[in-house]
């Protein structure tokens, strides 16, 4: 029994091979979109596991579901030296996806016609497999998660999501409304797209499904895809943190933390994160990940995305949390710029920041989280090392120390204790950024 039902399977591929997705134009390039880039970098979901920096050249990695082919260009630019593999049900998007990385230069990529229960037939194993936007549409999500962990290599990592239940519920409502009136019997097209816009331009503002799931800009000559994205989807579904947890163990995989981790901290729900209501404060520590991430999205369903990265179980765990670190550790440790730093405009930009003593907004070039992130320039001294290579602490520690002899206070020498110190929580404040990467040496 195939996860996905041989008649909705054909309904999908029709959809796709008929309006091939993403429509994104063939020449437009994710290089000026570093948090996309960082995203898609095996650096980073290697790092956020085994807190170990990883060389991108020669690894293999797997789109599953590429579609038109602009998230196999994003791991194709994110992944220096890497090799692209892709996969979809759709030979019209194959062919897009083809065209759209030999635009782009780059040869050491491989396109095919394949369903994700039949990756077996490549005859590779992957050291990384992203599978965006498709696990929701199986019927079982753990078959499409078990093939995929048949081909990762052991130390390999997979990014997956699924479509939330409860935030996309009002399109779900609509899809049911839309299946009712029969526009999902066959695959959708103009026509059907003519009928969903007329009714819902047809509905009072104040009725509760124009209100949470219409947006105006459907309404233009663009509308044609999100309107079947939303509302004409054939095989949606949506799922809680629960189904998504459940899966993983039904295809005995390790949940290693959701993509956009940082946006889940259910402390951030409340006006004093420190000072949390009494049974919330005693019960939070002892509660598992899974249950964390569960009261979030039962508190705040914003995420349309449970987007996440899993790996094969009982991977061995050798960092240390920096809150243990020795000295002896710091000072054998090495530090590393995140790989979408490593920009011109972003050394030029940092570069001219020090010398005029300027603060830096580092947040403009890399940015996971909401506020704007400005560093000083003893934190930008920091950085400026690491454009061209990795380097050790006591290294940078001596290269600041140079930049800041004196106290700007006091006047008095900063001795090498002192200088040390100030800058591991310097260190320490950029890699909770996810600015630079700290690799303890075993």
């Amino acid at each position: 029994m195939v996860s996905v039902a041989s008649d909705l399977l054909e309904k999908i591929r029709q959809q796709f091979d008929s309006c091939p997705y993403p429509r994104i134009p063939l020449e437009q390039s994710p290089k000026d979109n570093p948090n996309l880039l960082y995203i898609h970098n095996l650096v980073t979901a290697y790092y956020l596991r085994n807190q170990k920096v990883t060389d991108t050249t020669g690894k293999v990695i797997l789109d599953a579901g590429c579609g038109t082919g602009y998230k196999s260009l994003v791991l194709a630019e994110a992944n220096p030296g890497a090799k692209i593999v892709g996969i979809d049900i759709s030979a019209e998007s194959v062919k897009l996806a083809r065209q759209r990385l030999e635009f782009h230069g780059f040869e050491n990529a491989e396109f095919y016609v394949l369903p994700i229960q039949e990756l077996s037939k490549l005859d590779y194993q992957f050291d990384y497999i992203n599978c965006d936007e498709l696990l929701y549409l199986f019927s079982d999500s753990a078959v499409a998660l078990r093939a995929m962990k048949a081909v990762l290599k052991p130390d390999g990592i997979i990014r997956s999501n699924l479509h939330s239940s409860l935030q996309r519920f009002p399109y779900f409502r609509a899809q049911k409304i839309f299946t009712m009136m029969g526009l999902m019997d066959e695959n959708p097209d103009d026509l059907e797209i003519e009928i969903v816009l007329d009714t819902m331009k047809s509905l009072k503002e104040n009725v509760d499904l124009k209100a949470r799931a219409w947006n105006s800009n459907y309404e233009s000559n663009n509308g044609k895809e999100p309107i079947l994205m939303n509302y004409l989807f054939q095989g949606d579904k949506g799922y809680t943190v629960a189904d998504m947890f459940a899966a993983l163990k039904a295809a005995a995989l390790e949940f290693i933390c959701m993509v956009n981790w940082r946006q889940w901290d259910i402390r951030d729900l409340f006006k004093e994160p420190d000072n949390l209501p009494a049974f919330l404060g005693m019960s939070l520590p002892e509660i598992s990940i899974e249950e964390r991430l569960h009261l979030y999205e039962l508190f705040q369903p914003i995420h349309r995305l449970l987007d996440f990265w899993c790996g094969h179980p009982n991977q061995p765990q050798t960092f240390l949390p920096f809150s243990e670190w020795t000295d002896y550790d710091w000072k054998g440790a090495k530090a590393y710029l995140h790989p979408q730093l490593k920009t011109d405009k972003f050394k030029e930009r940092l570069i001219s920041c020090i010398k005029q003593g300027k603060v830096f907004p580092i947040s403009q070039y890399l940015s996971q989280v909401e506020q704007s992130v400005i560093i000083d320039s003893s934190m930008a001294i920091c950085l400026l090392p690491l454009l061209d290579r990795s380097q050790s602490i006591i290294s940078i520690v001596e290269r600041w120390q140079q930049c800041r002899p004196v106290d700007p206070v006091t006047l008095h020498p900063i001795d090498q204790a002192e200088a040390f110190n100030l800058v591991k929580q310097i260190l320490l404040n950029l890699e909770s950024f996810d600015y630079l990467m700290l690799e303890r040496q075993s």
